[in-house]
């Protein structure tokens, strides 16, 4: 017999936690940002772009937390996956999806178990990578 354990899914206040944890460490590093939270469906749970970010980090924030919830991986960790030479080269162009393989994207686990994601844009891919683990350890 099987047994399900329940997890707890990202709430909003989970999603308002995440969202300002990457705000502070993307202030204090100087770089305005935008922060998008998805739920473990893909779904919109927070975002928030600094009102001197540029326009794309929106896009770019949210294609990182997608990418990072469809493949649960960090997306700095996928970038040469998709290089020319990479075994998944071809993935950027192969689905009808937003996937984005630049560095700010991070899945959001609990109990082992991926619950949804937070991606960052606006700063240099590294930054936003420090600024989503930013998020995420203060989450935990």
């Amino acid at each position: 017999m099987s047994t399900t354990i329940a997890v707890a899914p990202l709430t909003i206040q989970d999603a308002e936690t995440l969202v300002s944890a990457a705000q502070r460490a993307a202030e204090a590093a100087g770089v305005t940002v935008s922060v998008t939270v998805l739920d473990a469906g893909g779904h919109l749970l927070a975002f928030r772009r600094d009102d001197r970010a540029v326009l794309i980090s929106g896009e770019t924030s949210t294609r990182k937390a997608y990418t990072a919830l469809q493949l649960n991986a960090p997306t700095a960790d996928l970038v040469d996956l998709v290089k020319p030479d990479g075994p998944f080269h071809s993935l950027p162009t192969a689905l009808d999806k937003p996937l984005l393989f630049i560095a700010g994207g991070l899945p959001v686990h609990r109990d082992g178990r991926i619950i949804g994601a937070v991606g960052v844009g606006g700063g240099a891919p590294e930054q936003d990578h420090g600024f989503a683990t930013a998020a995420v350890e203060a989450l935990a």
